[in-house]
This record gives C-alpha cells, structure tokens and sequence, in this order.
C-alpha cells in the first residue's frame, strides 16, 4: 500500500507491508496513492505529522526493513540515534564495531529506504558538514533544524 502526505521538507510516500512500514521516500510532487488504510500507514502518517508540527521525538510504527543483514545493522544503529543529536560517518562505524568499515556503513546509510523515521539525516561528516543525503541536502538541513541540531553544531563550528 502507498500512501502519500505534503510536509514541509515536500511529499513523503509511505508504503507498508502487512508486517509494517516498508518506506518513506522524499517526492518532488504528490503521486496518487491508496487511501492510508492500513493500520500501519494510518500510524506512520499521523507520528510523521506529529514530528513535522514538532509534537513528536520518537516514533513507534512497526517497521518491516529490507536489506542486506549489514544494512539492517547499520539501520537498527541508526535508529539509536537520539531526536535532535548527531553523529559523523565515523562513529556510526565506530558503533558498529570497525571504523574501517566506513565506506560501507556510509553506502547503508544511503541506502535507507525509511527517512526520518530511521534518521539518517542525523549523520554528518566529520567536521560538522552536511554531506550526502539521499533526499537532499535541502531538506537534511531543515530536518536538523527542525531537531534543534544545526543550532548545538554552529556553536561548535563557531
């Protein structure tokens, strides 16, 4: 099932399997998709609406993630990281247990299918800079904004 909503950062898709939210991708514009009529996009919309109006920090739609057990792991570790924090490409390694294991941890970074709600915009280069976001730098910036994180990584960088 596919849903869509309009957020700030654009439209999101939502789609949801039987077991649980499968994605949340960044649109250009709305495509037409299926009433949210699944328990499950039902939820996923309304906790991305509550992030959006800054009403909610976590969220707690099952999720049903596809991938590589790798990229399970580097998703799963994504999903510690808490609202409104950062971490580099580094550490997210580090966290996996191999800091040379960067290249591979940033392309299952890349590879979320789920955005926002498993946050990899919440992972930054290693200096501070917003690098690579499947969805945009545009609207990586405006989700740690949104989380009050920019703000705690200019005074740093100041």
């Amino acid at each position: 099932m596919t849903s869509a909503i309009e957020t700030p950062v654009g439209f999101l898709e939502v789609r949801t399997s039987e077991k649980g939210l499968t994605s949340v991708a960044f649109a250009d514009k709305s495509k037409s998709g299926d009433d949210p009529s699944t328990e499950v996009s039902r939820e996923a919309i309304q906790q991305l609406t509550e992030y959006m109006a800054g009403q909610r920090q976590t969220f707690t739609v099952p999720l049903d993630l596809k991938g590589t057990e790798f990229q399970k792991k580097v998703w799963q570790e994504l999903i510690k990281i808490p609202y409104g924090n950062t971490i580099s490409y580094l550490e997210l390694a580090k966290r996996l247990g191999d800091e040379k294991s960067i290249r591979a941890a940033a392309s299952a970074n890349g590879k979320n299918p789920i955005a926002i709600i498993v946050p990899c915009h919440r992972v930054i280069g290693l200096h501070g800079d917003l690098v690579g976001y499947a969805g945009g730098l545009h609207r990586k910036k405006w989700l740690l904004q949104h989380e009050g994180a920019l703000d705690q990584l200019e005074l740093f960088n100041s």
